[in-house]
């Protein structure tokens, strides 16, 4: 461990650089929408539905790869996940058809839910101590951001530099560097696994299942994440291919998600010490509550090239908030003892509503030719979001590990 730091600030360090490049690579695959699409002459629908499925498999295997986490640590779950997203990426940049990058998406997706928030913010908050939790998993979940505010740019770069088939080669090669890191972040897990090991009779995984799905509480915040990742997932997938539309200069796309990413740096450590600070729930409700207003802002002035900077920063500012919110909220209902498991049930549904808005943009732009009923849809979504975050109680529901 590297002198000076503690082992949980070292944790975070490690974490925090495994989601950089994991989701700043991730978050970067909206620039790759227009020129795939081009190239292979297929409609947009097609690549957009590639980038659902690595969405829709990240969500849908997280809580499985989050329960081989909780059962056998982190290293091996994780380093499986590094080789299968630096796989899928490869197999995205020398796709040749539509089916080729269906199967690139299915890969990157399966990769993500073994290295993505779910197994790493897990790992964190099992370590941290509950009063510095929420702290602790903004500032992995910074990590993220940073990725964003630096990985766009850099494939950006790549793009115009290689094409953008020599762009995802280097995307390929730089997503290796996760497997040392994993490494690091396990430094100094013995004890902690040892730990859950031992306590492993003390429930049944049905048990833990079947009361965190009788929980008012864990229901409505399953819904809420929906709508959280159809949000993001849309901007992520469609907003570069909007601001073309738009005739805005192409470097806007770029400068609009690296924005995204640099806002959202503040946004989430600020949202973890509001977290620790003030009652989980009700942030949650502010922070849907704004999206909604700013898309509402955007979709009813002029679309400028002003209109849209400002947009995005003020939707970075909003933008992963909800993670260490979210996650935040299953440890202190359950406890940290399956917070990768419950987490990952949360968070299939964030990654299902992103799925859908994936999917959904490129269908009805195909079908109406813009992207409207999108916007609109998603400022209903917000509004539903807020009310549905209003009556969750932050307090525990039942701690799994102690009895």
């Amino acid at each position: 461990m590297t002198k000076g730091l503690t082992p949980l600030q070292f944790k975070i360090i490690c974490g925090g650089l495994i989601l950089a490049i994991a989701v700043g690579i991730r978050q970067s695959f909206g620039l790759f929408l227009e020129p795939i699409s081009t190239t292979l002459q297929i409609g947009r629908e097609t690549f957009a539905l590639s980038i659902g499925l690595v969405n829709l498999l990240w969500g849908a295997l997280a809580p499985f790869t989050g329960a081989l986490a909780d059962k056998f640590g982190l290293k091996r779950v994780a380093i499986v996940g590094a080789l299968f997203y630096s796989g899928g990426i490869l197999i995205l940049s020398n796709s040749a058809s539509p089916q080729e990058l269906l199967l690139g998406g299915i890969i990157i997706g399966s990769g993500l839910s073994g290295l993505g928030f779910t197994v790493i913010l897990g790992a964190v908050g099992k370590f941290a101590p509950p009063e510095k939790r929420g702290t602790a998993l903004g500032l992995t979940t910074m990590g993220g951001s940073i990725g964003m505010f630096l990985g766009v740019p850099v494939t950006g770069t790549f793009i115009q530099s290689f094409g953008w088939s020599g762009a995802l080669l280097g995307l390929a090669a730089i997503s290796l560097v996760m497997i040392p890191l994993v490494y690091g972040l396990v430094q100094n897990d013995k004890i902690t696994d040892q730990k859950n090991q031992t306590n492993d009779a003390g429930e049944r995984l049905s048990e833990v299942l079947s009361h965190a799905l009788k929980s008012k509480n864990f229901l409505l915040l399953v819904c809420g994440f929906f709508i959280c990742g159809f949000h993001v997932n849309f901007i992520v997938a469609h907003l570069p291919a909007f601001i073309s539309d738009m005739s805005l200069p192409g470097n806007v796309a770029t400068t609009s998600l690296a924005l995204i990413g640099f806002a959202n740096i503040f946004g989430v450590a600020l949202a973890g010490r509001l977290g620790d600070k003030y009652k989980k729930n009700d942030v949650l409700v502010a922070l849907y509550a704004l999206r909604a207003l700013a898309f509402i802002i955007y979709i009813i002035t002029p679309i400028t090239v002003i209109s849209t900077l400002i947009f995005t920063f003020v939707l970075g500012i909003l933008w992963l908030g909800t993670v260490p919110l979210t996650s935040g909220l299953v440890a202190t209902f359950f406890g940290p003892k399956y917070m990768s498991m419950l987490y990952g049930i949360v968070f299939f549904s964030h990654q299902l509503g992103g799925f859908v808005s994936s999917w959904m943009g490129g269908w009805i732009f195909d079908l109406t030719g813009d992207y409207n009923i999108m916007w609109w849809f998603s400022v209903l979504l917000g509004l539903l979001a807020a009310v549905l975050h209003y009556p969750i109680k932050d307090r525990p529901v039942i701690i799994f590990g102690t009895r």
